[in-house]
């Protein structure tokens, strides 16, 4: 019984004024899934896709998918940056790299994402195209803008209910004879800011920026659900440093803030990343009042990246007791890296 009423909490959950955008457990190897300032930062396309299974275990728990994709327009400068992968034959990890790190020449960058979330019987699905625009501030420091729209398909599933454990979809409450899917699109938004250098990173960005009602109404006109698209804000930071000529630490946070999500509505993360060179990584972080996670990650080749996490509920989360944690798996492709192997410096 137990299970079941936390379930319903879960349905809940996702259209009230809660989060209404998956969490990332590894947003910091892929920023771009939170903030389109990211696109076109590297010196190639940067392709990820990503399954993520939260709460195992849990009836009606979050299950994310997503691909993304960004690279640079007009960049003629190819350099790493404190987020990209390795250029073979070098470490731009070293004392070098920073010695000689210059700020980008101005270039833009494009995107898109594609995002399928599902809880319980609701089904969101995001396709986005994103736009950036990257500036030298100064001779070490940058700053890009960017921002990306599409739509959000919102589908309720009926055929999923079971309201009296009888197999009966109806609901009783509305006395509803709605029996299969309620699908609604609305236009989404997406705006960031990201200011980077050599050893640091600084981010902001804003989803869900055109507040929107969600109304799904039966042929009878009886409201079945009520619900608001609500701001997400994340504010994003970290440093790098050196640790000898092949490792390196970078510490980071991210605030994020949802109006109503919770009684302090904002939500800290702290997180830890250790890299060898650019060949192997490893980390953890902590979510303030839901869990902790640890990750792991390697270059297997210098196009195709992999990493995992798995994350557990804290002990004052509500759900600590009905999940066996959650797995995250990301898959990266490094396409058209001008530093390539197969593609001698062209500089």
């Amino acid at each position: 019984m137990r299970v079941v009423l936390v379930s319903i909490f879960i349905l809940i959950q996702a259209l009230s004024n809660a989060q209404q955008r998956p969490h990332y457990t590894q947003y910091v190897i892929n920023p771009f899934i939170i903030n389109p300032a990211i696109a076109g930062i590297d010196n190639y396309t940067d392709l990820k896709m990503a399954i993520r299974d939260q709460w195992v275990g849990l009836r009606g728990a979050p299950k994310t998918t997503y691909l993304s994709i960004h690279g640079p327009l007009g960049k003629s400068d190819y350099r790493s940056s404190s987020t990209s992968f390795a250029v073979p034959g070098e470490n731009p990890r070293g004392k070098a790299y920073w010695e000689n790190y210059t700020a980008a020449e101005p270039h833009h960058g494009i995107g898109m994402n594609l995002i399928n979330d599902r809880t319980g019987s609701f089904n969101f699905f995001s396709a986005a195209l994103s736009y950036a625009y990257h500036v030298g501030l100064n001779p070490t420091t940058n700053l890009s803008g960017g921002f990306s729209g599409g739509v959000t398909k919102v589908s309720v599933d009926n055929t999923l209910h079971d309201y009296n454990g009888s197999g009966d979809q109806s609901d009783p409450a509305t006395g509803s004879g709605f029996l299969t899917e309620l699908t609604r699109i609305k236009p989404q938004m997406a705006a960031g800011l990201w200011l980077y250098s050599r050893n640091y990173f600084v981010g902001f960005s804003a989803q869900n920026v055109l507040p929107q009602t969600l109304n799904f109404v039966d042929d009878n006109t009886a409201v079945l659900t009520k619900g608001r698209f609500i701001p997400h804000l994340f504010l994003t930071a970290g440093y790098r440093f050196l640790v000898g000529d092949d490792l390196n630490v970078t510490p980071s946070f991210m605030l994020k803030y949802i109006q109503n999500s919770s009684f302090r509505q904002y939500q800290p993360e702290v997180n830890l990343k250790l890299q060898y060179r650019d060949q192997l990584w490893t980390g953890g972080s902590y979510r303030l009042d839901d869990g902790y996670s640890g990750y792991l990650g390697l270059n297997v080749s210098n196009t195709f990246n992999i990493s995992y996490s798995f994350e557990k509920s804290a002990n004052n989360n509500i759900l600590r007791d009905f999940n066996r944690g959650t797995h995250e798996m990301v898959f990266g492709f490094i396409l058209g890296n001008k530093y390539s192997e197969k593609c001698p410096r062209c500089y």
